[in-house]
């Protein structure tokens, strides 16, 4: 699952939306038409099993308000339209719809498709060809405050730790949708790891099992814990905000175009040797999928991992 930066109702998108009342029924109208000539091409309403239409909206209103919206929303009344769900949500005092396929995937304006909460994800193998080579280069690619993003940094963390003598191991912090708190912390990452410090992998793990939840929406929650946190492995925070100050933006600025490099739209997005893998948010599945990119797999690839995957939870 993931979160998307294509949708037309981004995050902050709502005030421009409330100023003008008439351009949500006027994207209704045109994004209807897109909708009528993409499900022909595409068969949205055979993508896979059925969603009932009560199930439909709970799954809806939790992914939008999870991915999508800054303020949160309601589900006001889900309906058919040309084999699409059309979800409509109360937001202050506008209604916002939303399209999402039968099966419960949620069907950005350009016609891509996303997984929203509820659908399971399985196998542990990659399942795209990865070129191999002698050092893997291996990026994860997250908003820092994205549930989902956030489940995938503790195993990739681990993998980084155990293998990162043989591959190059990059976090890149690509985008901010939720708000000045996830621009504050994609910046204190990009600048830790820029600078080279060996403590960057103790302070993903624990910014995600402990600041994470506790900071999510507070941007001086945040700076106060990471502060802390960096004393506290011997990471120097004063240059680290520093660097956070005069580099920050640019260093984000040089993620997000690593990102559209790569054609990555999705947080998680996990990227070996340039080639986008699909593999399980476990650590087992991303020591699998990048011992599968060596040309000669060190000893360490024969390690087992933890196949447990995090649920995600909490709204961002």
């Amino acid at each position: 699952m993931e979160d998307s930066f294509e949708s037309t109702f981004k995050v902050n998108d709502h005030k421009s939306i409330r100023d003008k009342p008439w351009v949500v029924s006027t994207f209704v109208l045109g994004f209807l038409v897109v909708l009528f000539v993409a499900g022909s091409l595409f068969n949205f309403s055979l993508t896979g099993n059925a969603v009932s239409s009560a199930d439909i909206g709970k799954l809806a209103v939790d992914f939008a308000n999870n991915n999508l919206l800054s303020t949160a929303g309601t589900l006001d009344s889900v309906k058919k339209v040309s084999g699409v769900y059309q979800v409509n949500m109360k937001v202050s005092d506008e209604v916002v719809s939303l399209y999402f396929t039968e099966d419960g995937k949620w069907i950005s304006q350009g016609g891509s498709l996303y997984s929203i909460a509820g659908e399971e994800e399985t196998g542990t193998e990659t399942t795209t060809e990865v070129p191999k080579t002698d050092k893997p280069s291996v990026g994860l690619y997250i908003w820092s405050y994205c549930p989902y993003g956030v489940t995938a940094l503790t195993p990739f963390a681990e993998v980084a730790t155990l293998l990162e003598k043989y591959a190059d191991f990059n976090v890149y912090l690509y985008y901010a949708g939720h708000g000045e708190h996830e621009v504050q912390q994609n910046k204190i990452q990009a600048c830790i790891q820029e600078l080279g410090y060996d403590k960057y992998w103790e302070y993903a793990e624990t910014f995600a099992s402990q600041i994470y939840t506790k900071c999510s929406g507070n941007i001086s929650c945040d700076l106060k814990e990471s502060t802390a946190l960096m004393k506290s492995l011997g990471i120097n925070s004063d240059v680290v905000l520093s660097c956070v100050e005069s580099q920050g933006e640019a260093l984000v600025a040089e993620h997000s175009a690593a990102a559209s490099s790569v054609g990555v739209t999705g947080s998680p997005s996990l990227v070996i040797n340039g080639v986008i893998v699909s593999a399980s948010r476990t650590a087992e599945a991303y020591k699998t999928a990048v011992c599968s990119a060596f040309n000669n797999a060190p000893s360490e690839c024969s390690e087992t991992l933890s196949s447990a995957a995090a649920s995600t939870s909490g709204n961002c």
